[in-house]
């Protein structure tokens, strides 16, 4: 069945200057990067990792290992990181995405949720399967998620009706009038349009060679976080997650090796009337200190 809109849950996009949070983007490699953030700092990343060097992005290496081990680091107790991936299809999955996942939860993190990220309109046909139309979002939590705003969506038929609830001792349905529910809960699939129009509106943002729709980074936004939490993206590419977590009252810090995609960022922020700035430095509040303390 086709995904329905949103009824609940939803927040405006924040239009008070006064409650807009700043943005700052870095450019460098995002394992040093994180090593400059404080302990349990963030409540929030979300995140799409170049896997399986299917593209190239200005040069970027992948020590998964190495981030991994950051981003449980820099992750609050109750955080989440939302970690989009797929696999290399070329004679069979690579299940890169599997064994992600797996070290992930060897770390320490909880696998919370597998969700899927379904393509609507993909265009990558098969000639010998069925045509690939989704990636995973694991949902890793450190702890207990300290946040959740479930999402919901309109139930197919609502009001009232009768009830068939446990039978009785002489094997009579006990029947009563009972109110069925306007709205449920989403389920884990999430279904997108992608290009343009349907991941963004924003030209800019495919001057980068894969970008998720900006709905998907909102509503995991919506999901795991607050307004005033920080949501981290260390592989930020053309700004998504910071667009969406800006236009929510979140702060947001995004890494990119790319210096040419924190420009393309910092433009695309910009134009949607975001503050936001290129920093060489985080605040000392936000820096970890040599003898731990921030």
């Amino acid at each position: 069945m086709e995904q329905m809109e949103l009824t609940l849950a939803r927040e405006q996009p924040v239009k008070d200057k006064t409650k807009e949070r700043a943005g700052k983007l870095m450019a460098g490699d995002c394992v040093e990067r994180m090593r400059k953030l404080a302990d349990a700092s963030a409540q929030l990343v979300v995140t799409s990792p170049p896997y399986d060097e299917l593209r190239d992005y200005n040069g970027y290496s992948f020590p998964f290992e190495d981030i991994a081990q950051e981003l449980y680091r820099v992750t609050a107790d109750g955080g989440v990181v939302v970690w989009v991936v797929g696999d290399r299809i070329r004679g069979g999955r690579s299940l890169t995405s599997f064994r992600q996942a797996l070290t992930f939860q060897q770390i320490g993190f909880s696998a919370h949720d597998i969700m899927i990220y379904q393509k609507k309109n993909t265009p990558f046909m098969r000639s010998n399967a069925y045509t690939n139309a989704y990636e995973f979002m694991f949902v890793l939590s450190k702890g207990k998620p300290a946040t959740f705003n479930p999402l919901k969506v309109p139930t197919a038929r609502h009001g009232m009706e009768l009830l068939t609830h446990n039978k009785l001792p002489d094997g009579i349905n006990k029947k009563k009038l009972g109110e069925l529910k306007k709205e449920k809960t989403r389920t884990n699939i999430w279904s997108y349009a992608v290009g343009l129009g349907g991941t963004t509106r924003d030209k800019i943002a495919f001057q980068h060679p894969a970008v998720f729709p900006e709905k998907l980074a909102e509503d995991h936004i919506l999901s795991w976080s607050k307004p005033g939490d920080l949501v981290l993206d260390p592989m930020c590419g053309s700004g998504t997650t910071g667009k969406m977590a800006l236009l929510h009252g979140r702060e947001f810090i995004g890494i990119d090796i790319s210096r040419e995609y924190i420009e393309i960022a910092r433009q695309r922020l910009e134009s949607a009337g975001l503050a936001v700035k290129i920093v060489d430095r985080l605040s000392p509040k936000a820096v970890q200190q040599p003898d731990g303390t921030t």
